[in-house]
C-alpha cells in the first residue's frame, strides 16, 4: 500500500512525500493515536472518582524521511530550500493530504520547529539529506477532503376548502436525511437563499434549531458557521449576528442519521437551502 503526503500552505506551495523523488517518506507517526484529557470529580471519602467527560488533545505528527536526487548536488539544497518555504511557521497553519490506498483524509496543523536536517554521519551526503518534520494540530480530527452537502427545496401542502374565496391552510418547509458517516459530531455551514421570513433551520434529531429574526428578500443569501471557534452569521457577506433567534443553538450533525428541516413565514417556491459539512475522524 502506498502511503503519501502532500502538505500545502496558505500561499498554495506544496511539497509530496512519498515514494518518488526528491522526497522519499519513511515514517509517520500520530495519524491514528491522540491523547484524551478526562474530567473526573473526586468527593471526600470516595473511592475512585466520578467520570464527568473527556476531550481530545492536540495532535503531533512526526515525519521522517530522506531527499534524495541524482547526479545534482545542487538540487538537495533547492529541495531543502522549498521545504523550509512551506514549512514556514511564519506562515501560519499547513494543510496535510494523507493518502493511504484508496483513502484520502486532510487536517490542519502548524510546523513546531522548522524542518530539522540532521547533519551526522550517515544523515547526509552529496546527493541526500535526511528530514525530520513536527507538527502540531490544533484540531485532531482527520477530516474528508470534500463536503456532504444536502440541498432543500422549497414544500408546500396543506387541506383546501370549497368556499366561495380559496382557501388554503398550508405548511411550508422542508425535511431532508443527512448522514454523518464520521466518528464524532460535526459542525456544518448553511446557506439559505431568499426570500424567507424569519428563516429557521433545525436538526430534528438533536431537537435544536437556527432562527434568524428577519426577513430575506429574493437576491438576499443568509450563510451561517457553526464551528466552534469559527461561528458566524451573515447576509450577503454582512455580519447579521445580532438578528438570531435567542432560543437558537449553533447545532452539528450527530454521527449517523439525521433529518434535518427548515421553515419560513413567506410562502415563495423560490427558497434555496443548502447544508454541508465534512465528516470528522478520530484516526485513521
Amino acid at each position: 500500500m502506498v502511503n503519501s503526503i502532500i502538505i500545502t500552505n496558505k500561499n498554495g506551495e506544496s511539497i509530496i512525500l512519498g515514494n518518488q523523488a526528491p522526497y522519499f517518506l519513511e515514517t509517520i507517526d500520530g495519524v491514528g493515536e491522540v491523547p484524551v484529557a478526562i474530567e473526573s470529580q473526586k468527593a471526600p471519602k470516595q473511592d475512585g472518582s466520578t467520570y464527568i467527560d473527556n476531550t481530545l488533545d492536540n495532535r503531533a505528527i512526526s515525519i521522517e524521511g530522506t531527499i534524495i536526487t541524482k547526479g545534482d548536488p545542487a538540487a538537495v539544497l533547492g529541495a531543502r530550500r522549498l521545504m523550509q518555504r512551506v514549512l514556514n511557521p511564519k506562515l501560519d497553519a499547513v494543510t496535510i493530504t494523507y493518502h493511504r490506498g484508496n483513502q484520502v483524509k486532510e487536517i490542519v496543523g502548524i510546523a513546531e520547529t522548522t524542518p530539522v536536517f540532521p547533519g551526522g554521519q550517515g544523515s547526509k551526503g552529496l546527493y541526500y539529506q535526511k528530514y525530520l518534520i513536527h507538527l502540531l494540530c490544533h484540531q485532531p480530527f482527520w477530516l474528508d477532503t470534500y463536503f456532504e452537502s444536502r440541498e432543500m427545496s422549497y414544500l408546500m401542502g396543506g387541506i383546501r376548502f370549497k368556499l366561495t374565496l380559496p382557501t388554503v391552510f398550508s405548511y411550508r418547509g422542508f425535511k431532508r436525511r443527512a448522514v454523518n458517516d464520521g466518528d464524532v459530531a460535526t459542525p456544518v455551514e448553511i446557506e439559505f437563499k431568499g426570500p424567507a421570513v424569519n428563516p429557521t433551520v433545525s436538526n430534528l434529531t438533536t431537537s435544536e434549531y437556527i432562527r434568524v429574526n428577519r426577513e430575506l428578500g429574493e437576491e438576499d443569501v443568509l450563510s451561517i458557521n457553526t464551528a466552534f471557534g469559527k461561528k458566524y452569521v451573515k447576509i450577503n457577506g454582512q455580519n447579521a449576528f445580532h438578528y438570531i433567534d435567542l432560543g437558537s443553538v449553533f447545532w452539528s450533525l450527530a454521527p449517523g442519521e439525521n433529518t434535518l428541516s427548515y421553515q419560513s413565514n413567506n410562502d415563495s417556491i423560490k427558497t434555496r437551502v443548502t447544508v454541508k459539512w465534512k465528516n470528522r475522524y478520530v484516526g485513521l
